[in-house]
């Protein structure tokens, strides 16, 4: 599917989060399991994607990321304790185990090694951008979460550390939305590692969010529980892993590479339904080109999940006006009503707003004579 020449591309948390954030749209799906590569092929069609963070916010994350784990981790292991596990022993030091391997299956393997040694030392262990695997459409997805702390008690933390700022405790809810998605794969990959073990540790739910604070470089943390979307992520992962019914109701020879003309480019993606949403330009390459199909088409999905999941049934801008204006629709479907009420409340407030504006008009064509007249006797005393 994505051409008999062209590898395949990866699978990162930032994608997996990516699926779960927009379960219902079929070409994510069949896309990511065919490891199609989505930027290369929106250039293809004519819409290059924009998605992706800026070499500025890259450079500055990684700054930030260094100074929370300076000096072993001391400030990350006091934030993970604070908000996190206040009932252990207070971190005064903590192992860092060297992750360095050949190649991603190698450090996947380093990585399980420290976490199993780590769970028997019984103290507090730091691991650094370790390295995770977790099967997506029978093949593995190699994760590297920012961190992983494994407690005294032996159960294992995810962190997130990002660079948006967390001003008087609280930060952007979309923005910690998208961290939580992520974090959820890595709690994922984890509870995979976990259960090779006897007994099995425990892989907490609730993950710590570290970010500026008020826009300065010192460090500032909250405990984010992500139950929610680690369930959703891995009802989505499930979905993959049965790709092949959704490949198999696509037309025969339908393939996706680059290199293909953009004609038979367009009528392959076609083939695919999608559901867009306006959250998918910051998560989906191929965001431009689907938000065009979907202005084109008159989609609802275009204006928000929220405004679609209201319509019901209507799925087009054509079918909400014809129902508001009495064209079609069922009266008794509370939408229509609805739709009906809102449009007879609009043609009453323009039409007052139009009388008040036509008595406005003749109160100043009325006054304007007597205006001209006391003119020209302050004029001519």
């Amino acid at each position: 599917m994505r051409g008999p020449d062209v590898p395949a591309k990866s699978l990162d948390a930032r994608a997996l989060a990516a699926l779960a954030a927009n379960p219902g749209c079929a070409r994510r799906a069949v896309l990511d399991g065919a490891g199609v590569d989505k930027a290369r092929l929106a250039t293809a069609l004519g819409a290059p994607s924009g998605f992706g963070q800026s070499q500025f916010a890259l450079t500055r994350g990684n700054a930030f990321e260094a100074r929370v784990k300076a000096d072993g981790g001391a400030e990350l292991l006091r934030l993970v304790h604070a908000r996190l596990d206040p009932g252990a022993a207070v971190p005064e030091g903590a192992a860092v185990p060297d992750l360095t391997a050949q190649g991603p299956e190698g450090r996947t393997a380093r990585t399980a090694l420290a976490l199993r040694e780590a769970v028997r030392s019984g103290g507090w262990t730091l691991l650094d951008h370790p390295m995770l695997a977790l099967d997506v459409a029978g093949s593995p997805a190699f994760l590297e979460p920012d961190a992983v702390v494994v407690h005294p008690d032996g159960g294992w933390s995810v962190v997130e550390i990002k660079s948006f700022p967390m001003v008087d405790g609280s930060a952007d809810p979309a923005k910690v939305g998208a961290a939580a998605r992520q974090a959820a794969v890595y709690v994922l990959a984890l509870e995979e590692v976990a259960a090779r073990l006897e007994p099995a540790p425990r892989v907490h739910h609730r993950v710590l969010l570290v970010c500026p604070r008020d826009f300065s470089n010192l460090a500032a943390g909250c405990a984010v529980d992500i139950r929610k979307q680690r369930a959703v992520t891995a009802r989505q992962l499930a979905r993959l892993t049965r790709i092949e019914e959704l490949a198999g109701a696509l037309p025969e020879g339908t393939c996706f590479a680059p290199d293909r003309p953009a004609e038979e480019l367009t009528a392959a993606v076609e083939a695919v339904p999608a559901t867009y949403a306006p959250e998918c330009l910051s998560a989906c390459e191929l965001a431009f080109h689907c938000r065009e199909r979907a202005r084109a088409a008159g989609a609802v999905t275009r204006l928000g999940r929220p405004l679609r999941a209201e319509l019901g049934g209507l799925a087009t801008v054509g079918e909400v006006l014809a129902a508001a204006r009495g064209e079609s629709g069922d009266p008794d479907d509370p939408v229509v009503a609805a739709l009906r009420r809102a449009a007879a409340l609009r043609a009453e407030a323009l039409r007052e707003a139009a009388e008040a504006a036509e008595a406005l008009r003749d109160a100043g064509e009325a006054s304007a004579p007597a205006a001209a007249d006391r003119t020209v006797v302050t004029a001519c005393p």
